[in-house]
C-alpha cells in the first residue's frame, strides 16, 4: 500500500511541476504581448497628433484638389493635340514588284539522292 501512496504523491507532483511550467510559459508570452500592445498604443498616439496638425489643412487640400480636377480635361485636349504634332508618321511604302519567274531550268535533286544522273 504504501508503494501506491508514494507513486500517486509524485503523479500529483510531476502534474503541479509540469503545470507550473505550463502557468510560467503562457506568463511570458502574455508579458510580450502586453509589450507590444504598449508599442502599438504609443503609435497610435502619435498618428493621431499627427493627424490634429493636419486636420485643419484638408479643406484647403480638397478645394485645390477640385481645381485641379476641374482643369484635368483641358490639359488632356492639349496634351492630346502636342502628342498629335509632335508624332512622326512614316512616309507610306511603295507598292511591291509583282513575282517575275525563276530564270533557268529548273531540276530537282530528288534523283541525285538515290544516286541516279540523267544523262546530259
Amino acid at each position: 500500500m504504501t508503494l501506491l501512496v508514494v507513486l500517486t504523491v509524485v503523479d500529483i507532483l510531476l502534474l503541479v511541476a509540469g503545470l507550473a511550467f505550463y502557468l510560467f510559459w503562457v506568463g511570458g508570452l502574455l508579458t510580450r504581448i502586453a509589450g507590444n500592445l504598449e508599442d502599438c498604443a504609443e503609435t497610435v498616439r502619435t498618428i493621431v497628433g499627427h493627424a490634429k496638425l493636419i486636420g485643419p489643412g484638408v479643406e484647403h487640400i480638397n478645394a485645390t484638389g477640385g481645381v485641379i480636377a476641374g482643369a484635368l480635361p483641358l490639359l488632356y485636349g492639349m496634351a492630346e493635340e502636342i502628342v498629335t504634332d509632335a508624332t512622326y508618321t512614316p512616309a507610306e511604302p511603295a507598292a511591291p514588284e509583282p513575282a517575275r519567274p525563276a530564270s533557268g531550268r529548273r531540276r530537282s535533286r530528288l534523283l541525285d539522292a538515290v544516286g541516279f544522273a540523267a544523262k546530259q
